[in-house]
């Protein structure tokens, strides 16, 4: 119900999304952040750790991981923020304490758990629950995001690839067979651990693809967009913030309709999603939760070439998870969310 206000706990919040789900929360007229947990950063002031976020959270100290601590704080939603394979270890205790839980990471998101071991290298702790997740990536599974429980939001790659793809899938304008994505993703993407390969002296004047043939988020993909055998390369660029991707699919015989209008169609009433004839651009999505796409058929190949750029950690992680929040809550779903980039 609009008006009413929702205390939050954000689980994993001393993280690169963790304070992205801060910072969106702080100008949300209906959340109220109470709780927010840390591993190795618990005892620490926010604003400590991230001064920009000082003005709106003077006196927050990050909380031991404490499933219990819903309880005390009366959450009503839970943000978990946390590497991947820890949310399966808080949310069978977690759902007994919460109405709502969204969660951030991939360990509910795809539908057959025999895909984890495969993909992630370790078998689903919690199978059973798999099923009871909605699928986080509003504008293509929006019933399914309405007044559930239990939510999967869809990380970068996979929001980007699937706000390409999907529609045109659908729409029988490409093959669900042979697409190819590469995509590129800014530093931050990698999380705020320290790590060699993303060091400023690696990164810098520097342009990589990693997990060749092989990459964990190829299967969520293919669920998400309903392509078949999808080859996903991504790539690291020398930013902080950003995905771009590049999609290229054969289209169904015969070609059958414009892939451009068809998305330009399909996105026309979706306020995060922006369909043009310009190439997008990913500084024109920065700190925003809106993606840009456009869409070109090549006579000369016969390829069609789908693009999107979105803000990773917003649209691509925490303001995709607080637009699917609204969703659950019943409220007006881009209520604080931005739309508008920060420029230059």
């Amino acid at each position: 119900m609009a008006g009413m206000s929702y205390r939050v706990g954000i689980y994993g919040a001393s993280g690169y999304t963790g304070a992205e789900l801060l910072r969106l929360a702080a100008a949300h007229p209906d959340l109220d952040v109470v709780l927010a947990t840390a591993d190795s950063q618990a005892g620490t002031k926010a604003a400590d750790l991230y001064p920009s976020l000082a003005a709106a959270y003077p006196d927050l100290v990050f909380a031991e991981p404490d499933p219990a601590l819903a309880d005390a704080n009366d959450i009503d939603l839970v943000f978990l923020a946390l590497p991947h394979g820890a949310s399966q270890h808080l949310v069978p205790d977690l759902r007994k304490r919460v109405g709502k839980i969204v969660d951030l990471a991939a360990d509910f998101r795809l539908n057959d758990a025999a895909l984890y071991p495969e993909w992630y290298g370790e078998e689903h702790h919690h199978p059973e629950l798999l099923d009871q997740f909605a699928f986080g990536i509003p504008e293509l599974f929006r019933d399914d995001l309405r007044d559930a429980d239990l939510v999967a939001a869809a990380g970068c790659y996979v929001t980007a690839a699937a706000l390409a793809l999907a529609p045109l899938i659908r729409a029988n304008v490409i093959e669900p067979t042979g697409v190819i994505v590469d995509a590129a993703s800014g530093v931050s993407g990698a999380g705020r651990k320290l790590a060699h390969t993303s060091q400023f002296g690696t990164v810098n004047e520097d342009f990589t693809a990693y997990g060749l043939l092989n990459h964990r988020h190829t299967p969520e993909i293919e669920q998400a967009t309903g392509a078949v055998n999808l080859l996903f390369t991504p790539h690291l660029a020398p930013m902080t913030r950003g995905i771009l991707a590049t999609c290229y699919a054969r289209p169904s015989e015969p070609m059958n309709s414009d892939p451009l209008a068809t998305l330009a169609d399909f996105y026309r009433d979706e306020p995060f999603v922006v369909v043009s004839e310009a190439s997008p651009s990913t500084k024109a999505t920065l700190g925003s939760n809106t993606a840009h796409i456009t869409a070109r058929y090549d006579e000369r190949t016969g390829y069609v070439v789908v693009l999107c750029a979105l803000d990773n950690l917003v649209k691509g992680a925490s303001g995709q998870a607080v637009q699917c929040a609204n969703l659950t809550l019943g409220l007006p779903e881009a209520t604080g969310l931005p739309m508008v980039a920060v420029y230059p």
